[in-house]
């Protein structure tokens, strides 16, 4: 905008008319004339008129001096003596449009180069600010819409889903924990140790349900209850049990079961899959999957009882936890090939904690064979060679005792399958059937697993030389 012109007479202080002639005063005078603004009484006028004599300055010099007196002087003999300023600035037509002259700008310190960084950093933050408060308005703004009444769509219904089925393939571990599931039942135990749970299933629809003996043994006459998926629960009799196989029968009374088959476990090879169906920690009808890890595995269990069980145990990595104990281990067919007995626990741990991936099944085949025996007779029956294992042999095999037992045990029974066979005391037995043997637990085990009337081959280390020597097994007692 261009700047009006000042009113007739009047000029910028400094900026010409008379008594301004550069010829005659010498050096300006050193005077700001935006330095006195009008507002005050005592400063000087923005403006003044062509015929007002000067401010006296020391800064004209001698002719200044001259020229300024005799300027007062004219002005004194026109119009009297200089009047006293006036308590405002004169009002002009042009001061309601634009003041004249504009206003001074403001002084600008100059700041250090230093602090040019922080103004730059302040002028950042303000951005920032207001685009915060920019971004929480909208915000705001959106919130509100959202929570509106006005967002709502009630007429707007989504499709349901398509109607499901709870068949899945046989094969499918769905498949297979709805086909075992009704069979596998929770068992809870009262006795004069105190209370516990296992687990179990149906053998046989007359009531006859197959667990573990760990899990029974110390359970008072009416310590015992059988709980199904459905949740009945029916108190349970025990028909037999044998700590050397860890089994156990115990005989419902209910009608409609329906019994689990038993699979060949002499058909299983390693890494077949499998499902383990139990009651770890007392949650009923837990399902698990994994594989067969490894075979023939020499484990001892039970022994919290009291009681020593050799098994030559399927390995698995399925989960199996305390509480596990005489569920099914079932194969893809859904036929039980292991009955779930043991889980192996870190060195140094006093009591058995959760799974490691290493859990052992009693093999079906001596399973079904001992619950045979049980429930036609009440007890088991145990194939034997008729010898005893020196505990304290640290050589290669295991080692007959070189004499007899200080309690009267004999080293080798007269009239048992090794006397028959020809072993003698002192003999190293080092493999059976060709598999080498390291532990007495082996050998052991290997031979429960058998049948009385089976004939296996020692192979055995009398003085220098070793021997093969057939031996026929026969029971127990």
């Amino acid at each position: 905008m261009s700047e009006a012109p000042p009113p007739e007479g009047w000029h910028r202080p400094g900026s010409g008319g008379r008594g301004h002639d550069e010829g005659d005063r010498g050096p300006a005078p050193q005077h700001d004339p935006w330095a006195a603004p009008p507002a005050a009484r005592e400063q000087a006028p923005a403006w003044e008129h062509a015929d007002a004599p000067h401010t006296s300055d020391a800064s004209y010099g001698p002719a200044g001096q001259e020229h300024w007196a005799a300027s007062q002087q004219r002005w004194n003999d026109e119009h009297g003596t200089w009047p006293e300023p006036p308590a405002a600035p004169p009002a002009h037509p042009w001061a309601g449009e634009q003041q004249w002259p504009p206003a001074p700008p403001e002084a600008v310190a100059v700041a250090p180069r230093r602090r040019a960084g922080a103004a730059r950093w302040l002028g950042t933050a303000s951005a920032f600010l207001v685009l915060g408060l920019v971004g929480g308005l909208a915000g705001g703004a959106l919130y509100d819409r959202l929570d509106s009444p006005a967002a709502s769509y009630p007429d707007v219904s989504l499709p349901a889903p398509p109607a499901g089925t709870t068949v899945r393939p046989a094969g499918s571990v769905a498949g297979i924990a709805a086909a075992a599931l009704p069979s596998v039942v929770s068992l809870q135990v009262e006795g004069s140790d105190g209370e516990g749970t296992g687990s179990g299933f149906v053998l046989d629809d007359r009531g006859f349900v197959l667990t573990n003996n760990h899990v029974v043994a110390g359970a008072r006459d009416d310590g015992i209850t059988v709980v199904f998926e459905d949740g009945v629960q029916v108190p349970g009799t025990v028909v037999g049990a044998d700590a050397s196989y860890d089994l156990a029968v115990v005989r419902v009374e209910r009608d409609g079961l329906r019994a689990l088959t038993m699979g060949d476990s002499a058909a299983v090879v390693v890494g077949d899959p499998v499902v383990a169906v139990g009651a770890p920690l007392g949650l009923q009808g837990t399902v698990t999957e994994g594989i067969v890890s490894a075979l023939k595995r020499p484990v001892t269990a039970g022994e919290a009882t009291g009681d020593v069980s050799y098994i030559q145990a399927l390995q698995t990595d399925a989960a199996i936890n305390p509480g596990n104990s005489g569920g099914p281990l079932l194969n893809t067919q859904g036929q039980v090939i292991g009955v779930n007995s043991a889980i192996a626990q870190l060195p140094g741990q006093a009591s058995a904690g959760g799974s490691i991936g290493l859990g052992f099944s009693i093999p079906s085949n001596q399973a079904r064979r001992t619950a045979e025996q049980l429930i036609q007779t009440g007890r088991a029956v145990h194939p034997v060679i008729g010898v005893s294992l020196d505990p304290a042999y640290t050589g290669e095999g295991v080692k007959i005792l070189d004499a007899d037992a200080p309690d009267g045990t004999p080293a080798v029974q007269p009239d048992g399958p090794a006397a028959a066979a020809g072993l003698r005391p002192g003999d190293v037995v080092l493999a059976i059937d060709g598999r080498p043997v390291t532990t007495s637990e082996e050998l052991i085990v290997d031979i429960r697993a058998r049948e009385p009337g089976d004939t296996v081959t020692l192979s055995v280390r009398r003085g220098s030389g070793p021997a093969d020597v057939q031996v026929t097994l026969k029971a127990d007692g």
